[in-house]
């Protein structure tokens, strides 16, 4: 599931320069029916990027099945991308900025296209790894490049609110249809499908930006750090890699080791942002109390909702037999909820303070999390469609308001600072969601499978079964009736047990979470005045709030 809340805001002071100042004085015409057709272009990519994550989680079962990758190989296969395309998108935003928005977006298109043919067509977990490595830094160049040339094709204020509403559109739009289309897909042809989607999208892209799209860069932009955006992404990789080996119980020295240089990286990356005359990062926005909570809630909700919803599609495939198909339509609800979630949520908005609707959003994620842990029985995909729809609604005001708290926290003219801050929030918690949630689910299979493994199964095959589920269904088949059966259904019971575990987990955090935004950010309030100026939008959660 890939959701993004209120990013909007970043179009407000996207481009901090007197140019754009100048020129939206100078140039107030309407955009006319070229831009229009320009944004259904770039709204290509966003659909493309929402869609990805979505059909991946449906290709998990299958991929293990073929690659046959070891738990940790598995983990990287899904988070690697996010992990790479959050280190990096503060560093393409620079650089955008730089060489053009637009030159930025047709590299990266030709980039992602070629890393997904690479994906599809890998034969090994380590391939496929290194693939979607790729595709984070190609990634990484679409989405700060759409929504700044969307700032500079939009002059006129109402205009650019419609068109940001069509880019979050996309979005949303790309997480609902994903799971279907990519059970359709997973239906008809081999897992690496899923991957040749990004190519014709791509190629349509290369072929109509350069006419519809104009150019735009800032010519007082920062010069690009190169060392401080090695440093971040080294940082956040060597860090996360630790943590999971560390959850895997492989080799504890080094693993701890890893995580030593991770901090020591990180710790290094903000040394040299404050010595920094242009740094990645204004470090001085984090002194802001209603900006750190805010960050962290929006850092959480993507956090717990990818790392449920990685094991909530295997469940529904190797526990309850689904085919990805099945599963795809399953998932409709939950998406449907986070559509009609951020929808109310700027109605709610003008009425509710910010503190109450982040909290009660909070608190009704904590519900729906909680329902997912009593997952079990005859009754389980009724718990399961139930708590994902619950904890997809609470969620939705979360992400809506998050971003825009964060924004609002923060002075004017460092706007565009904090929302670049945010979207890395977004990526990393996704990603930390799958690496560290995910990890604890698989320290839990496999421990429990370990206790669980039927006697008489060869060494060799239970090593396999207890790597993943999938491992664990493929080597089944080469075992004799009631000694594969029984190994599936040890399985079956084990992953159970580890989806329970993650979702108590993270109906803990966002019990936690409620409680801490609760008292932080209770002094913030709806601006009235400034929501009347906005024209409201039903495809866009977008809410303006001052604290003060």
């Amino acid at each position: 599931m890939s959701f993004r809340g209120a990013v909007v805001v970043a179009v407000d002071d996207d481009d901090r320069t007197g140019e754009y100042d100048e020129m939206d004085a100078q140039n107030t015409a309407r955009a006319g029916r070229r831009e229009w057709i320009g944004l259904l272009v770039l709204a290509l990519p966003c659909l493309l990027i929402s869609m990805d994550a979505s059909v991946l989680d449906l290709a998990v079962v299958s991929i293990s099945a073929d690659l046959r990758p070891s738990g940790s190989e598995l983990l990287w296969i899904v988070d690697v991308y996010g992990f790479v395309l959050a280190g990096s998108l503060i560093t393409m935003g620079t650089l955008g900025d730089r060489i053009g928005r637009r030159r930025l977006l047709l590299i990266g298109a030709a980039a992602f296209g070629a890393a997904s043919l690479l994906a599809a067509f890998s034969t090994s977990a380590q391939m496929l790894i290194a693939a979607r490595a790729l595709l984070g830094v190609a990634g990484a160049t679409l989405m700060p490049s759409t929504l700044s040339l969307i700032r500079n094709m939009f002059h006129d204020p109402a205009q650019r609110t419609r068109a940001v509403g069509v880019w979050l559109a996309s979005l949303s739009l790309g997480g609902a249809i994903g799971p279907l289309l990519g059970g359709v897909l997973l239906e008809l042809a081999w897992w690496g499908a899923v991957f040749l989607l990004a190519v014709p999208v791509m190629a349509l892209l290369l072929a109509l930006a350069p006419v519809l799209v104009p150019e735009s860069r800032n010519p007082e932009a920062g010069r690009l750090d190169v060392r401080s955006a090695g440093l971040s992404l080294a940082a956040i990789l060597a860090l996360v890699y630790g943590l999971k080996q560390l959850a895997h119980g492989d080799d504890a020295a080094t693993a701890a080791a890893t995580v030593v240089a991770g901090l020591v990286l990180g710790g290094a990356f903000v040394r040299r942002q404050r010595r920094l005359q242009d740094p990645l990062i204004d470090l001085s926005l984090f002194r802001l109390p209603a900006f750190n909570a805010a960050l962290a809630a929006n850092l959480l909700g993507f956090c717990v909702l990818f790392g449920v919803s990685l094991f909530t599609v295997q469940y529904m495939q190797s526990v309850l037999g689904m085919s990805a198909l099945e599963a795809g339509v399953w998932m409709v609800p939950s998406f449907a909820a986070f559509i009609v979630g951020s929808t109310v949520t700027p109605m709610l908005g003008r009425t509710v303070r910010p503190a109450f609707l982040l909290g009660g959003g909070l608190a009704l994620a904590s519900a729906g999390f909680g329902l997912v842990a009593w997952i079990d029985g005859a009754s389980a995909l009724a718990i399961l469609v139930l708590g994902s729809t619950v904890f997809s609604l609470g969620l939705a005001p979360v992400f809506t308001l998050s971003t825009t708290t964060a924004i609002g926290a923060a002075p004017p003219h460092r706007a565009g600072a904090a929302s670049g801050i945010s979207e890395t929030s977004t990526e990393l918690g996704a990603a930390l969601g799958l690496a560290l949630l995910g990890s604890i689910g698989t320290a839990v299979y496999r421990g429990q499978l370990a206790d669980l493994l039927p006697s008489g199964v060869p060494s060799h095959a239970g090593d396999v079964a207890r790597e993943t589920i999938g491992g664990a269904a493929a080597v089944s088949d080469g075992l004799p009736g009631r000694l594969g059966g029984a190994l599936i259904e040890a399985a079956q019971q084990a992953f159970t047990s580890g989806l329970q575990l993650v979702a108590l987990t993270s109906g803990l955090l966002t019990a936690v979470m409620a409680i801490v935004v609760l008292v932080v950010l209770r002094h913030a309030r709806t601006d009235a005045a400034a929501e009347d100026s906005i024209e409201p939008i039903a495809a866009e959660p977008l809410l303006a709030v001052s604290v003060r």
